[in-house]
């Protein structure tokens, strides 16, 4: 999960709550920034789990650090016996990343990484909440990503950005148009998923007309990074597309799911 993030996003926001971890940017959108929301449940990932936030009413932590850095220090644990991450303030604050490994004497060796962090103070939080699911034109289940990742590398050495159209009869198409040469690669029979509003209907888009297309220019850069950061093939992967506004990536693990906003170019 650590490596994913660590190639979407050079710094993020770590969200410590009792029962979940989440994972959180926030690039300002009017900045034609990407968001990012990753959630994952505390207990499919450790045996033992205690934290204490602020306060009773607030018990949660938000911290500030870079992805890569966590990734490096947990690359040496994984043929560890143990790993323990705990939040310290020595110099400045840290994670420290102990890592108990395997040792041939009765002695234990003990790998330890102190990850710098900044504790974003309580006024902050409102700036990291969960980012609302927009109304959507077409919502649709996505090829596999290994397939999608090679046909974008490829149209990524043509342009600089690329266009997604689907439409609800689980057809999509990635195009992109230059001066010079346009290329479009079809996929058929994708299925949409079936989303309901919460009084049990089907949500506005789902009821439209079949043919209907949706449509959203993005950075190709920015969809490029999203499938080759990929290190596990999700269970479900599905985008949202509110047409020349923003496409939403969902990719769902068993234990992690993985939301990423992409906006469209003007």
């Amino acid at each position: 999960v650590i490596n994913t993030i660590a190639k979407l996003a050079k710094t993020c926001t770590l969200r410590l709550t009792v029962s979940k971890l989440y994972f959180i940017l926030s690039d300002k959108v009017a900045n034609g920034g990407v968001s990012m929301w990753c959630e994952l449940c505390q207990g499919n990932f450790f045996d033992e789990f205690q934290m204490e936030g602020v306060a009773a009413e607030h018990n949660e932590i938000y911290l500030e650090l870079v992805p890569e850095n966590l990734s490096r220090a947990l690359k040496t644990a994984q043929s560890a016996k143990a790993v323990k991450i705990k939040l310290t303030n020595k110099h400045c604050p840290c994670l420290r990343v102990a890592v108990e490994l395997p040792s041939l004497s009765s002695s234990s060796r003990i790998v330890t990484h102190d990850i710098p962090v900044g504790v974003i103070p309580r006024r902050l939080w409102n700036d990291f909440r969960e980012p609302s699911v927009p109304d959507f034109d077409v919502s649709i289940y996505l090829p596999t990503l290994k397939t999608m990742k090679s046909v974008v590398e490829r149209m990524k050495n043509l342009s600089n950005s690329i266009v997604i159209e689907a439409n609800l009869r689980g057809e999509m198409n990635l195009k992109i148009e230059t001066d010079l040469v346009s290329v479009t690669t079809h996929f058929k029979d994708l299925g949409n998923p079936p989303w309901a509003s919460e009084d049990g209907c089907q949500s506005p888009a789902q009821d439209g007309d079949l043919e209907r297309v949706a449509e959203a220019r993005i950075d190709i850069r920015k969809l490029q990074q999203l499938l080759a950061g990929q290190q596990v093939n999700p269970t479900k992967a599905l985008c949202n597309i509110v047409s020349q506004r923003i496409v939403h990536f969902i990719l769902l693990h068993e234990d992690v799911s993985l939301q990423y906003f992409i906006p469209a170019l003007a």
